[in-house]
Formats: structure tokens, sequence, C-alpha cells
């Protein structure tokens, strides 16, 4: 590239964007486009994946990369010019456990630099405005970091009850002339709009037909978190903290990630109140809360006859946010605190991907399975080592043991893999053993 300012000169513009947005919070900014040029687009091309699907195109990122300057180049002067057709999306289906197959949609290289360009600006006035009780594909911000928050929120209100909320279908069934209403509150740059329009029009490509959906995000886009926060500020974040907390008789807590949201109030009273209101105002925007997943339930500190000793349960009632089950329990010196646990659907679905695994790999070298395998068990560890989760890792681990012995004993060899020769196997190649990665005091003490 002839022309760059390097990564200090994007981060000084983007910089400039946000004191912008900072000092003038009720402003609808006009003139942001001018941030993207070649060196912009080149930063967004760095930050884009090289080895995801292809789309409609069937262009890969080394054959963008080819011609790179003069593909950005090009891509520039469309952008500026209006010139720009966003591309369909090309669908394919994800299976998910239990449930019906999630479709995920795959842009085109070119498309995915270009949104990454436009998120690059449009991140830049958000994250000014977004509220602290917001975590989903953030900057800075991860699913660690709300079930932090959300365990010290459960730990220092007096908390009794916790609405676990569930929108049905939230990506799919987001309006775009309310989500255009509140872009128009923020950010009126005609080249950005124009092209953000482009993208919630763009269609779907599947089975050879494209389709154009009247509501949803553009799916696979890396724009659509930041749509998709930008939509819940407004109808869920907002509402709470501004309209709804000032009302309330007792304390509460909201914590969302993306469309996952939990609520835990102190009063019983305040938490029905809001319960049933909280449909009217989804409703009012479009959107809709499960009927079935979504539930009010009792979450007080419980007395010490209300626990049993191997925490397996809990009295209140237990609710899962992110992979977890939050619960009450004592800790070691006999206090009340909240545990979390790995959700059981969680926990066979990730043991079904390493049985899946091990059917598939069975008769790789030894050396080879035992590589794959630890860097299976750690990735599992670093989401799941919170503390007070040990037992469920150490779960974790002896099945996975278990699951890669009896594979092992399936490769056709004279000798069967017993137990005892199976030990013996393990002192040579021994799995990573459990691990807290996210203490919560480790975190209390060094926020």
């Amino acid at each position: 590239m002839t022309e760059t300012l390097g990564s200090g000169g994007i981060s000084t513009k983007r910089r400039r964007i946000a004191k912008l947005a900072r000092t003038s919070p009720e402003m609808a900014l006009t003139t942001l486009a001018h941030h993207i040029d070649l060196s912009w687009l080149q930063a967004a091309y760095e930050q884009t994946r090289k080895d995801g699907a292809v789309g409609v195109d069937g262009q890969s990122a080394a054959e963008y990369a080819a011609n790179l300057e003069s593909n950005l180049r090009d891509l520039l002067e469309r952008f500026k010019s209006g010139t720009y057709k966003a591309p369909p999306v090309r669908r394919a289906w994800v299976p998910k456990d239990g449930a019906e197959p999630r479709p995920i949609g795959i842009p085109t290289f070119e498309d995915k630099v270009l949104q990454r360009a436009v998120l690059m600006v449009l991140e830049s006035v958000y994250e000014e405005d977004f509220l602290n009780c917001s975590y989903g594909f953030r900057p800075g911000r991860s699913a660690h970091d709300a079930l932090q928050d959300l365990w010290k929120g459960l730990m220092n209100v007096e908390v009794s009850w916790v609405l676990d909320a569930d929108i049905q279908g939230f990506f799919d069934t987001l309006s775009h002339p309310v989500l255009r209403d509140f872009l128009d509150q923020r950010v009126r740059d005609g080249v950005l709009r124009r092209t953000v329009h482009k993208w919630l029009n763009a269609g779907v490509l599947e089975e050879g037909m494209v389709r154009y959906p009247e509501l949803g995000t553009p799916q696979g886009g890396v724009i659509s978190p930041l749509l998709a926060n930008l939509y819940l500020h407004e109808v869920l974040d907002k509402w709470f903290e501004f309209t709804i907390k000032p009302k309330l008789r007792g304390d509460a807590v909201l914590v969302r990630y993306a469309d996952d949201f939990v609520i835990a109030f102190e009063r019983r009273d305040d938490a029905e109140r809001v319960l049933a209101v909280l449909p009217k105002r989804f409703g009012k925007y479009g959107l809709t809360l499960h009927p079935e997943k979504t539930r009010l339930l009792r979450f007080q500190k419980p007395r010490r006859d209300d626990v049993s000793d191997d925490d397996h349960g809990a009295k209140p009632e237990t609710f899962g946010f992110l992979g977890f089950t939050h619960y009450w329990g004592y800790s070691r010196k006999g206090k009340r605190v909240v545990k979390r646990k790995t959700e059981a659907k969680r926990f066979r679905r990730a043991l079904l991907r390493i049985k899946e695994w091990c059917r598939d790999h069975r008769h790789e070298r030894v050396r080879e399975q035992h590589a794959a395998l630890s860097r299976k068990v750690q990735g599992h560890y670093a989401y799941y080592g919170m503390t007070g989760n040990a037992r469920w890792l150490h779960n974790f681990l002896t099945e996975v043991e278990r699951i890669w012995r009896k594979y092992l004993d399936r490769r056709g060899q004279r000798r069967a893999m017993s137990w005892e020769r199976f030990q013996l196997l393990k002192r040579e190649y021994p799995l990573p053993r459990p691990r807290v990665v996210h203490s919560v005091y480790r975190r209390v003490a060094n926020p």
C-alpha cells in the first residue's frame, strides 16, 4: 500500500470520532464517511478473518489478496460514489442439539471487509452511548465480564427474584424501520446510511433462490451484532435504566449479552411489575418474549437447611445464563454464595463433540490424538474454568478419558485397550488437568 496511516493513524481517527460523540451526546452526526479511506480499508482488511467460507461470488480471501490494493481502491470508489451493490448472503444450516438447525449467513469476502470498515466508524460512535449493562460483541468486553458483574450483583444486592428472559427469534424479527429510526438519532451520514440500508435489503441465497426478508439483520455480517446491540440499547437498556429503575421500590440489576439477558430484583412486587410491562414494551418494537423460556423465579439467599450438601441442586430455584447454571450454595468457610456450574446441556454438547471427533480420528497416531484432545480440553477449561465449577471440570476430564479409551479400543488391534493399559498410556500422554482460569476472587481483587 502506498497510502497508509498505519494502525496508529486509524486509532487517532477513531478517538476523534469517539470524542465528538462523547462531547455531543444528543447530536446526530452527519459527516463520518470521509474517515473511510484507503488506509482505513486496509486496516479493515487486516482485521477480517481469512479462513471463512466463500460467499455467493466464490472468491476466497487469498484470491482477493492477490490484487489487494486495486481491489480496495475499487471498493472505496464504489462505496463513496454509492454504486456499491451489497451481494446476497449465502445461507447455510448448522445442527443444534435438541433444537431445529440454526441458519447462518456467509457474506462475500469483500462485503466482510466493507462491513468491518463501517463497523469501525459506528463502533467509535456507539461505544460512547452504550451502557455498562451490555456486554455482547463489544470491544474489551466478554461473556466472563458479564458473568462476573452478574455474580457481583447477585451477591451485593439483596436479590430475591430473577427474571430469566428469552427473546423469540430476535435476529430474525428485528424491524428495519425501527432500526432506521434508532440510527437517525445519532448517525445521519448519507453514505454510511445508504450502505447499511443496502445490507438490510441484500437478500439471502438458498437453494438457488434469493429471498428478501423484511425483518432481521444481515446474517453472518460483522455489522449485525452492533445493529442488534443498538436495537436493544434503545428498547431495553435505556428504558430499564432511565425509566423503570427510578420507579422501583428496591434495587435491581440488568445484565445483557447480545439478546440474552437477566434482571435481578430485590423485591417481588418490582419483578412482577416489570414482567407485566416487558412484553408490551417489546411488542411495541416488533419483538416477542418466548412464553415458555421467560420466567420469574425465586432466588433468595437460602437458610442452611435449604441447600443440599453435594451442591448438585439448590433451593430456591436455579437459572441458566451464558452456559452456566447459577444457584445458591455455601463456600468452604460456610458463607452463603452464588455458585455456578456448567449447564447440563452444554456439558452434554461438549462431550458429544469429543465423541464424534474420537470416532472420526481413532486410527490416527496416539501422539496426534493426544495433541488435538489436549487443545479441546484446554479450550473447555478456558471458558468453563470458573470459581466453584471444579467438580464439573473434573467430570468433563473423566468423561473425555473414558470416550478416548473407548475409541482406542475400537482400532482393530489385537490387544484390547483395557483400563489398565489405558492408565499406562495416560502416564505418557496425560491430558491437561482442570484449572480455574476465571477466578471470582482474583477479579474482585484486581477489577
